[in-house]
């Protein structure tokens, strides 16, 4: 299987969606070609496949064994594929990152386990990123960070230590929810000697959010919108604002649609984005997700043609 070696994670990085079929089968024919459209957009540094946006909770590891064999097939050798690492517990996620490893993942994106939302020691969290490390090789990682809050996240310390003792972690998929320790993140994790890449998934608020200094950026509405957020980068690596300005004007009507609440519901309305662009025939989410009302439709409808995505009379006009 392909693998790009060198890579380090960094930059625009969708993680595209997974279409299903009315009888909740993957669509691996839809798949393949929302895999294509995404990449056609310019300036991407890899993808990501696996995580909450293709609905990993719902997949088996078959299934997800199977959406890896397709990514590669389809995009494998133009860009570096990331892999989610989404488990309850250590062992499990070891395992899938075997697999990953195995089927030619260039990095991996591990999720917190679900008792941490419990709380958990420091010591609990370098064990089971050296555990997923361990069976992954050398593999980057790509930690993701949830909000304090929630017991899920990180402090920037605990990040630090855990770069420390795991040096795969290269960066983080940085979901705080909380500007200041936002800030520090950035500040700190690409400062050290050994810098870890934050990676921005603040995608409700991705202009404020990069302009403090990301390296990149990890989003599911890169599903939709790989070029816009690709656009909105660039413009910000360059400094210009008043262009990044501009681009972000376009991406808020959606931002507000696709994040709206309840969360859960984010990749869902996605879905549901891209039938309307004509991207997607089906729209169908595996349970517990279901689909969303008419009139939230009508409202990502009226958000995409705000976003110069769609015509008035619905008919898709180009993107950047």
């Amino acid at each position: 299987m392909p693998r790009h070696k060198a890579y380090v994670p960094k930059g625009v990085i969708p993680a595209v969606l997974l279409p299903f079929t009315e009888d909740l089968a993957i669509d691996e024919t839809a798949f393949r070609a929302h895999l294509r459209d995404v990449t056609s957009a310019p300036g991407l540094s890899a993808i990501t496949v696996n995580a909450h946006s293709t609905e990993a909770a719902s997949c088996t590891l078959d299934e997800q064994k199977r959406v890896m064999e397709i990514a590669q097939d389809e995009i494998g050798a133009a860009l570096p594929i990331v892999h989610g690492i989404y488990a309850e517990g250590s062992l499990e996620a070891a395992r899938i990152a075997r697999q990953a490893a195995s089927g030619g993942a260039s990095a991996l994106l591990v999720f917190p386990p679900g008792p941490f939302t419990m709380g958990h020691r420091p010591e609990m969290v370098v064990d089971h990123f050296k555990r997923v490390a361990d069976a992954a090789g050398d593999i980057p990682i790509i930690a993701f960070n949830y909000p304090l809050v929630i017991n899920q996240g990180y402090a920037t310390e605990m990040i630090v230590k855990l770069g420390e003792a795991v040096p795969t972690v290269r960066a983080i998929k940085d979901w705080c929810n909380n500007p200041v320790q936002h800030e520090r993140n950035i500040r700190v994790l690409q400062g050290l000697s050994k810098p870890i890449t934050v990676l921005s998934t603040h995608s409700a608020w991705l202009f404020p959010s990069l302009v403090l200094g990301c390296g990149g950026l990890l989003s599911g509405s890169g599903s939709v919108i790989a070029g816009l957020q690709s656009a909105l980068f660039q413009a910000v690596q360059r400094n210009d604002l008043a262009e990044a300005k501009r681009i972000n004007d376009r991406i808020y009507p959606l931002a507000e649609v696709f994040y709206a609440a309840p969360a859960v519901d984010m990749h869902n309305r996605m879905k549901e984005a891209l039938v309307l662009l004509g991207k997607l025939e089906c729209a169908a989410v595996r349970p517990p997700l279901s689909k969303i009302p008419a009139d939230e439709i009508a409202r990502i409808r009226s958000a995409l043609v705000k976003a110069g995505l769609l015509e008035h009379n619905h008919q898709r006009v180009a993107a950047e």
